[in-house]
């Protein structure tokens, strides 16, 4: 899953890896990494906001379907 993650969030999880290698307490993230790192977690959230309504219209849509069998020539 790393591999996907986006430049600002891939940082911050290394950050946190570190952290707790070295027994931390706190991590400090400098005002423009905190920025960036807002802005790419609220993309996510939309992204995800996206993707959860065309699911729930994917699941309206299926359940609409009309079908009728008359038996062909038989």
């Amino acid at each position: 899953m790393e591999h996907q993650l986006s430049l600002h969030l891939k940082k911050f999880n290394d950050r946190v890896k570190v952290m707790n290698q070295t027994n931390g307490k706190e991590l400090l993230l400098p005002k423009l990494e905190a920025l960036n790192l807002h802005s790419e977690i609220f993309e996510l959230l939309a992204r995800i906001e996206d993707l959860t309504k065309n699911v729930e219209t994917d699941k309206t849509d299926n359940a609409n379907i009309e079908a009728d069998f008359d038996g062909g020539n038989f």
